[in-house]
């Protein structure tokens, strides 16, 4: 057996050791706003139930390992004393991943996501209008574990208000875990889905994903693409160049003949062909592809 002392190894390869042996974990999408009212929207897996009477649930936004800076999510907190909570299903998984991007400060994750903002009945923060169940809550207190790389920041809320989509519920009003299809976190690029077991989601880009708001209109209208697909074709530093899109339909005759064929549906099918596959790039270049 491989016996380790924490304190020999880098904050990071303790981190992976952790996270992959404590899993799953549910993930509390979290949604805040700074002093100026400014949105923000990050996903943790450092996140649980921790009472009933009253509703308590925690969540940690770890100080970030590589320069040891705090997440915007803590800094909102501790100014606002407010956050919504929404879980996570399968459904927005990818835009939830997207979301984690470090993006700068006052860039707003809703649009980068492609999800929506509603309204909160009692706090300020927006709830994620597609999350099954959205929590409002106020924050009670923020108990900080360290101050290196890595060390959480315990973020104790009480539940003041809670939503929850009719469509997950059973006969007897209850949530009925195959309808809320609920993902959970594990190590690396590791998801489990409640009801079907493990998959993988490729990490937000080091350097800044497009975001689903740079998605051209006819992407996101077409009945084709769903919120993931969205969340997918988001993930990419930038979109091929002409030269690129050029080449390749040069070397593909499947998309000549759908080009040819002059069917836009037929074109998107195609390229969610290749989304499904994680060919991100090249379902890019079949849909700005011209005849």
């Amino acid at each position: 057996m491989l016996t380790i002392d924490p304190k020999e190894l880098s904050p990071m390869k303790l981190q992976g050791y952790l996270q992959s042996a404590i899993a799953p974990r549910p993930i509390a999408f979290a949604s805040t706003i700074d002093k100026n009212g400014k949105p923000n929207l990050s996903p943790f897996s450092f996140f649980n139930i921790f009472s009933s009477n009253p509703p308590i649930l925690v969540f940690s936004p770890a100080r970030r390992v590589r320069n040891n800076t705090t997440k915007h999510t803590l800094i909102n907190c501790e100014e606002t004393r407010q956050v919504v909570i929404n879980v996570v299903n399968f459904d927005i998984v990818q835009q939830m991943s997207l979301s984690s991007t470090e993006y700068p400060d006052g860039v707003n994750e809703f649009l980068k996501s492609g999800l929506t903002p509603i309204p909160s009945e009692i706090v300020k923060p927006y709830r994620v209008a597609e999350s099954p169940v959205q929590f409002e809550c106020k924050v009670n207190q923020i108990i900080p574990l360290g101050t290196e790389g890595g060390a959480g920041n315990m973020i104790i809320c009480e539940v003041v208000k809670m939503h929850i989509n009719e469509a997950v519920l059973d006969a007897e009003g209850q949530i009925d875990p195959m309808k809320i299809d609920l993902v959970s976190r594990l190590g690396g690029n590791w998801y489990s889905r409640a009801n079907q077991g493990l998959f993988e989601v490729e990490k937000p880009l080091a350097t800044l994903g497009i975001g689903v708001d740079v998605i051209p209109e006819f992407v996101k209208e077409s009945p084709v693409f769903n919120g993931n697909d969205l969340g997918k074709l988001g993930n990419v530093e930038a979109l091929p160049t002409e030269e690129e899109i050029t080449i390749f339909v040069k070397q593909n005759f499947e998309v000549k003949g759908v080009l040819s064929a002059d069917d836009e549906v037929k074109k998107h099918q195609l390229a969610k062909e290749y989304l499904d596959k994680n060919e991100v790039l090249t379902a890019w270049k079949v849909l700005l592809a011209k005849q």
